[in-house]
């Protein structure tokens, strides 16, 4: 491979509208068996409609009445339900973690990985890559290495579940690196992520206030330099405000504990959460935020009029600025902050009241097991989830070790759903951290230099960190149009990513990568090319830790022939091996039993 060819020079700001470099742009299939790309293509577009082999990216409980529970799982952990589990539950799945699963138990196993100590952070990988440097060529204003930093997070980290995890609460608590400027925006979207994945099995209470305060959600959302009220007319900027209640509590309307929507006993019309009194209102609260300069030094340098801090400025949390913060009362949701109540009682009052609305726990249950479970969890299975944030057991609400075991162990998520609209999308970018960590990879310079791959024409379509917008990446609550899932009233939030572009943008891209690798990153196959010449070995290996063992029966005979008609041996050369194992790969990643995730 002549890297060369796909290197991009480290300051490469590359964003979501810019072109993609040509040599991935002009991929073509042809070195790769005819059948293996007609396929994909076929499985992408059927699956893209809802239909096919059991795709189709619903949920099992239809659209909110409870139902019967499945019959619960069987003591014995097989390989099939561990590898299923460790498919919700982490990027990908290796031989030793689904032998560690059956041999603790998935209860065991999720104890264990929810105590062990995290692994290294994001703000320690850029010290460690010399991001912090202060030089002439001023990379401290350059974004490219956020992507960098997050791809190496999500691609090496040995703390999959915790990782995993904050991936998902970063699609829910959205912060994105695409508006942040100034000194260190990699710093600070990594001192956010490194926050979330801190936060991942504490208490949500702690994780919402460290939220509030992070520099980058204060860009996000407008907190940072927020001010108070003046005479000239001034008011305090309502963007956290709204979204604090609406993205990330309670939503629009107010909930029953199973999720369901409650309405007027007399007109039946929904019932609101909030008004924009309460947004004004609780506006106030937000205001007098400043950056934190404990720490912060300071460099005189040749090349500039201003002095140039060290990453501190970018890793603090916010402080309190009393003058800037407003005096008024606050009156929202029923709660009462008096007037001239000091910046950080009020901060504490309101988030207290935030925190313990009956709507947090069903709000964010539905969320977590959509982004990790299926997109159309049953009321039953939500008011178990739910219950488990309200009440630990031991009295604590949003305990979020208690919440995610309720998440992961709920019969619901262990349980393979039958339905034809049962199961979630995978996120392209999900399906693209489980290739690499599945098929084996390495940074040959150490930079992981993967870039922003938003743009749906020639990337994923979706990268981490990057939503377009605090709405993420899709709606929670979109249905594709002209679907079997509209004719059935059942959401697919992820295929709000899907159009003809991106299905064929996700092959080719791939496609190349399994090939060529991507900028520094190359595959290595090590473990799947000791059965490259066993066609039978390497398609139920793939099934395994690909799929979950989702496969049907037909799909690998249509696999295992297409890879037969060109045969492969222990004889034959190194480029005819690997191109059985990309078809491989490829017929596998594009079939619609793999792409929906059950």
């Amino acid at each position: 491979m002549d890297r060369s060819e796909t290197t991009f020079p480290e300051n490469d700001s590359r964003g979501a509208d810019d072109p993609a470099p040509p040599e991935i742009a002009s991929t073509v299939a042809s070195d790769i068996h005819p059948a293996a790309v007609a396929i994909a293509s076929a499985s992408l577009l059927l699956s893209a409609c809802g239909g096919g082999g059991g795709g189709g990216g619903g949920g099992g409980g239809g659209s909110g009445g409870g139902v019967s529970p499945p019959p619960p799982p069987v003591a014995q952990v097989t390989t099939s339900q561990a590898a299923r589990f460790l498919l919700q539950a982490q990027f990908s799945a290796s031989e030793s973690d689904v032998s560690n699963v059956q041999s603790s138990g998935i209860s065991g196993w999720l104890d264990a990985r929810m105590n062990e100590a995290p692994g290294p952070t994001g703000v320690a990988w850029l010290d460690s890559r010399g991001h912090n440097a202060i030089t002439s060529e001023q990379t401290y204003f350059n974004p490219v290495f956020g992507d960098w930093m997050i791809w190496n997070q999500v691609l090496t980290s040995p703390d999959q579940l915790r990782k995993r995890i904050a991936l998902a609460l970063s699609e829910h608590f959205v912060v994105s690196l695409n508006p942040i400027d100034g000194f260190y925006p990699p710093y600070c979207i990594a001192a956010y992520w490194d926050m979330l994945a801190k936060n991942a099995f504490g208490n949500f209470r702690t994780l919402l206030e460290d939220v509030t305060l992070s520099v980058a959600m204060g860009i996000y959302l407008n907190t940072l330099g927020n001010q108070k009220e003046n005479a000239q007319g001034r008011q305090p900027d309502e963007n956290y405000a709204r979204e604090v209640m609406q993205l990330f509590t309670l939503g629009l309307y107010q909930l029953n504990n199973d999720g369901s929507i409650k309405t007027d006993l007399l007109s039946g019309a929904k019932l609101e959460t909030y008004a924009q009194s309460d947004v004004t209102n609780l506006a106030r609260v937000f205001t007098g935020y400043v950056r934190d300069d404990t720490g912060v030094v300071n460099t005189t340098v040749a090349w500039a009029s201003y002095p140039i801090p060290n990453t501190r400025h970018a890793t603090n949390p916010m402080r309190l600025n009393a003058n800037r913060h407003s005096m008024l009362a606050v009156n929202f949701l029923g709660t009462s902050i008096p007037a001239n109540t000091e910046g950080t009682a009020a901060l504490k009052t309101a988030l207290d009241a935030l925190f313990n609305h009956p709507n947090v726990g069903p709000f964010f249950a539905r969320a977590m097991i959509q982004r990790l479970v299926t997109s159309n969890p049953s009321a039953a299975y939500i008011n178990r989830v739910a219950s488990a944030f309200n009440n630990n057991g031991s009295g604590v609400r949003g305990d979020l070790k208690a919440f995610w075991k309720a998440l992961f162990t709920d019969p619901e998520a262990l349980t393979v759903p039958t339905g034809d609209t049962a199961g979630k999308l995978r996120e392209p970018m999900i399906r693209f951290i489980q290739l690499l960590r599945t098929a084996g990879f390495t940074s040959w310079s150490g930079k992981y230099e993967v870039y922003d791959l938003t743009n749906p024409d020639f990337g994923l379509g979706q990268s981490p960190l990057r939503s377009g917008s605090v709405f993420n990446f899709f709606r929670p609550g979109y249905i594709p149009p002209n679907t079997t899932l509209a004719d059935r009233n059942v959401v697919a939030p992820e295929f709000q990513l899907v159009n003809e572009s991106s299905i064929a943008s996700y092959i080719n891209f791939t496609l190349h990568v399994m090939k060529n690798g991507y900028a520094d990153i190359d595959l290595n196959y090590t473990r799947p090319l000791t059965m490259v010449t066993d066609t039978t070995a390497l398609v139920n290996w793939l099934n395994l830790y690909m799929a979950g063992d989702q496969l049907s029966p037909a799909t690998i005979s249509l696999i295992k022939t297409a890879l037969d008609s060109v045969p492969v041996s222990a004889t034959s050369t190194d480029a005819q091996k690997l191109d059985r194992m990309w078809s491989a790969f490829l017929l596998v990643i594009a079939s619609p039993e793999y792409l929906i995730q059950k």
